[in-house]
C-alpha cells in the first residue's frame, strides 16, 4: 500500500506541526550532547543512527510522538513511480507584512525530474545542478473567505549548499503583484537548513560561480529567443500586413510584471487519482472562480496571467489563467490540447482550449462555463444560396493558437472562427514557430521556464457538513426575510429532501453534458404534491459558499423572490443545498427553493 501524493504531503505536515508542538526537535538535541558527552569515549565522537535512536528510545521521546499522532488507516490502491531518493530542504519563514508576523516551517523534498539511482542520496554536486526555485505565493484571505493575490516570489535555495553547518539564512523582500509589482509589501525572514546534512559541502565560491554562469546563459537564451521571436514577427507581417491587427500573443506578463513566453505558462499535468476524466477536469476549471486583473484608472483591459501556483492559490483568476490550466491537464489525458488566443462576440480580447482529434475533429472547450463544442468550419467560396453550418461557439476571430511545444499564427484570409481551418500541419494556414526556440526557453529544466507545477491537493471541505450548514443559514435568513414582510414559515423537511436528486442530475449534466434521473424526480414530486396544489421550484448554482451573499443574489431574481415571499392557503416552503467538491478545496453549490400550496381558482 502507498500514499497518494496529497496524502503524504497532508501527513508530512500534521507529522511537522506535532512535533514542532512538542518541542522534540530541541529535546533531540539535547539528547544527542548528552549522549556524546556521557556515554561516547573521549576517541569516539561520531554517534550512529542506531545509538540516537536508542537513546531516543530510552527517554521514551519516540513513544510520546507516536501518542500524540493519531492516524486513520486508509487503504489506496495506487502505484506510484520510483524516484530517487533525495536531500529534504527545511524552510522556516517568518515574514512581517501588514504588521501581521508569521512563523511556520515546511519540508520540501528536493528531486529531479528524472528516475534512477532509487536508494543513493543525492551529493552536493547533483543539489547543485537542480535549477528549479522554490516559489512562494502569499494570499489574503478577508473574513467572507474573498482572497486576494499579496506576493509571488521565486526563491534560490541553492546558497545552504555553501554554507558550512548546512544551515543559511536570508532576507528578501517582497514585492506586490500586477500593477503594484514596483511596491513594497514586506521582508521575509527565512532560515534554511538540509535534512540530512551533507557529507560534502560546497565552498560558496563554487555556488556563486554556478548560479552566475546560470543567469549568463538564461540571459543569452532570452536574447536568442527574442531575436527569433522579432524575425518570426516579420515574416508574419510580410504574409498579409493586416496581420498587425491580429491577436498573435507570442509573450504575457506574470503576476509579477515579467514577460514569458506563453508556451511557458503550459505543462502537461497529471490530477492523479482526483479528477477522472477531461470533462471532469473541465468541471474543476470551471468552478474555479472568475476575476479580471484589477485595472487603476481607464485604457481598457489589465494584462496579468497568473503562474499555475498564484492561481490555484487564490481559486480565481481571468479567462486566460482558465484556459492555460484547462489546456495542461488535457495534455496529462493524453489530448493534443492547445490554447486559442482571440475574440468573442463584440471583438472582446478572450482564450479558450482546442483540442484536434485523430479523426480531425475540433473541440472547442471554454473554461469559464465547461461547455464544449464540435468546430465545422463554414466553406467561404460556397454559394450564396448553399446552407452553411451555424457556429454554436461563442467565438468571433482566433489569432494563434500554442501549448507547451508549438506556437502557430493564424495566417489564413480571415481570422474568422467560422471559417477558420484548424489544420495546424498545413503551413499556408498556421505560421509555426520553432519547436527547437520554444524548447530552449520553455521545456522542464531550461533556466528560463517555470518551476514544475505543484500537484492537485485533495479538497479539505467536508461536503455534507457544508451543504448542511449553509441550508441551516439559508432557512434563518428566509425566516427573518418573510418576518420582516408580515409571513409566518413553515418548513416542510420531506420536501427538503425531495430535492436533492434534482440537484444531483444539474451537477451530473454539466460534468458529462448528460442528463439522466429527471423522470424519478418529477414522479416524487407529483406525488408530494396534493390535488389541488401547486408546486414551484427554483434551482440555481454559485462556486462559494457564503449563504448570505447567495441569498442575496436569488432574491434578485424575480421568479426565486416569488418562491421565497410566497403567499397563499397552506403554503409550504423547501429549501436544499447541495455541496460538490473539487480539488484545491473548489466547489460547486447547488441551492433549490420550493414551495408547494393550494391553488385558489
Amino acid at each position: 500500500m502507498s500514499l497518494p501524493p496529497e496524502k503524504a504531503s497532508e501527513l508530512k505536515q500534521l507529522i511537522h506541526q506535532q512535533l514542532s508542538k512538542m518541542d522534540v526537535h530541541g529535546r533531540i538535541r539535547e539528547i544527542l550532547a548528552e549522549t556524546i558527552r556521557e556515554e561516547l569515549a573521549p576517541d569516539q565522537q561520531q554517534l550512529s543512527t542506531e545509538d540516537l535512536i536508542k537513546a531516543l528510545r530510552r527517554r521514551g521521546i519516540i513513544d510520546d510522538v507516536m501518542k500524540e499522532l493519531n492516524f486513520v488507516t486508509d487503504s489506496v490502491d495506487q502505484e506510484l513511480p520510483s524516484s530517487p531518493k533525495q536531500p529534504v530542504c527545511f524552510t522556516d519563514r517568518q515574514s512581517t507584512l501588514l504588521k501581521k508576523n508569521f512563523h511556520d516551517g515546511f519540508l520540501l523534498e528536493v528531486h529531479r525530474e528524472s528516475l534512477g539511482d532509487g536508494t543513493r542520496m543525492a551529493d552536493s554536486t547533483t543539489m547543485l545542478s537542480i535549477s528549479d526555485p522554490v516559489h512562494m505565493v502569499l494570499i489574503k484571505t478577508d473574513i467572507f473567505g474573498e482572497t486576494t493575490l499579496v506576493a509571488s516570489y521565486f526563491l534560490e535555495w541553492r546558497s545552504v549548499l555553501g554554507s558550512e553547518n548546512g544551515m543559511s539564512s536570508l532576507t528578501v523582500e517582497l514585492m506586490g503583484v500586477g500593477t503594484e509589482s514596483k511596491v513594497s509589501v514586506g521582508i521575509l525572514n527565512i532560515k534554511l537548513e538540509m535534512y540530512p546534512p551533507l557529507n560534502q559541502t560546497l565552498s560558496q565560491e563554487v555556488v556563486n560561480t554556478q548560479l552566475a554562469l546560470e543567469r549568463q546563459k538564461t540571459a543569452e537564451k532570452e536574447r536568442l529567443f527574442l531575436v527569433y521571436a522579432k524575425q518570426w514577427w516579420r515574416e508574419y507581417l510580410q504574409i498579409r500586413p493586416s496581420h498587425n491587427s491580429r491577436l498573435v500573443k507570442i509573450f504575457a506578463q506574470d503576476e509579477n510584471g515579467i514577460n514569458r513566453p506563453v508556451c511557458s505558462y503550459i505543462k502537461p499535468l497529471r490530477a492523479g487519482r482526483l479528477l477522472d476524466t477531461p470533462r471532469q477536469a473541465a468541471r474543476f476549471v470551471n468552478v474555479l472562480g472568475y476575476e479580471r486583473a484589477p485595472v487603476i484608472g481607464g485604457g481598457g483591459k489589465q494584462e496579468q496571467w497568473c503562474t499555475l501556483l498564484a492561481f490555484l492559490c487564490r481559486n480565481k483568476g481571468d479567462c486566460e489563467d482558465h484556459a492555460n490550466l484547462l489546456c495542461s491537464l488535457l495534455l496529462g489525458y493524453g489530448l493534443e490540447a492547445f490554447v486559442c488566443v482571440g475574440t468573442k462576440a463584440k471583438g472582446v480580447p478572450h482564450a479558450w482550449v482546442m483540442t484536434c482529434g485523430t479523426d480531425g475533429t475540433i473541440t472547442f472547450w471554454e473554461s469559464l462555463t465547461g461547455h464544449r463544442y464540435i468546430h465545422k468550419p463554414a466553406n467561404p467560396d460556397a454559394s450564396p444560396v448553399a446552407e452553411q453550418p451555424k457556429p454554436l461557439h461563442p467565438y468571433r476571430t482566433v489569432g494563434c493558437v500554442f501549448n507547451h511545444q508549438m506556437f502557430l499564427g493564424n495566417c489564413q484570409p480571415s481570422d474568422s472562427v467560422e471559417t477558420c481551418v484548424f489544420d495546424l500541419n498545413d503551413e499556408s494556414k498556421w505560421k509555426p514557430m520553432s519547436e527547437e526556440a520554444i524548447k530552449s526557453v520553455c521545456a522542464p529544466g531550461a533556466t528560463t521556464s517555470l518551476p514544475p507545477f505543484p500537484p492537485l491537493c485533495a479538497s479539505t471541505i467536508d461536503a455534507s457538513v457544508t451543504s448542511n450548514e449553509i441550508e441551516m443559514q439559508l432557512r434563518l435568513l428566509v425566516s427573518e426575510h418573510r418576518k420582516d414582510l408580515g409571513l409566518t414559515t413553515v418548513w416542510e423537511d420531506q420536501l427538503s429532501y425531495l430535492l436533492s436528486p434534482a440537484l444531483a442530475s444539474y451537477e451530473f449534466e454539466r460534468t458529462t453534458s448528460i442528463s439522466a434521473g429527471n423522470e424519478e424526480f418529477q414522479d416524487a414530486i407529483r406525488r408530494a404534491v396534493p390535488d389541488g396544489h401547486t408546486f414551484k421550484g427554483f434551482p440555481i448554482h454559485f462556486v462559494y459558499r457564503n449563504a448570505r451573499r447567495a441569498f442575496a443574489t436569488c432574491l434578485r431574481s424575480p421568479f426565486c423572490e416569488e418562491i421565497i415571499c410566497c403567499r397563499g392557503d397552506q403554503v409550504r416552503l423547501a429549501v436544499r443545498v447541495r455541496v460538490f467538491t473539487y480539488p484545491e478545496s473548489a466547489c460547486a453549490v447547488w441551492i433549490m427553493f420550493a414551495c408547494k400550496y393550494r391553488s385558489v381558482l
